[in-house]
């Protein structure tokens, strides 16, 4: 069984920069979906951006123009590279994957244990 992990995650002050890091422990080549996805205190998970079949890529509006999610099949890495950090982005944040390819929260089958990202006003 694949295992992910995240890295990368930290205090960082509103208009900074943070870049996530996912590895995975297998290869990823047999995922169809890979992305990120977020939960705040008291908030439902939710998706910040994913790709499937590797070449589409779905953003949340919230991130649309600030986050940039990458995947490297030879590394077996997705990243996300958050720009323009506001603190609305304070939340844990999951690296998430499955075979089907959807990406909805309760269709992703592989889960990290999440890295915390706080961003100061």
């Amino acid at each position: 069984q694949v295992q992910l992990v995240e890295s990368g995650g930290g205090l960082v002050q509103a208009g900074g920069s943070l870049r996530l890091s996912c590895a995975a422990s297998g290869s990823i080549f047999s995922f169809n979906a890979m992305g990120w996805y977020r939960q705040a205190p008291g908030k439902q998970r939710e998706l910040v951006a994913a790709i499937t079949h590797g070449i589409s890529i779905n953003y949340s509006d919230s991130v649309k123009g600030r986050f940039t999610i990458s995947r490297d099949n030879a590394k077996n890495t997705v990243d996300l590279q958050m720009n323009s950090l506001k603190p609305e982005d304070t939340a844990v944040y999951y690296c998430a994957a499955n075979s089907g390819g959807s990406i909805l929260v309760r269709s992703m089958d592989y889960w990290g244990k999440g890295t915390l990202v706080t961003v100061s006003s």
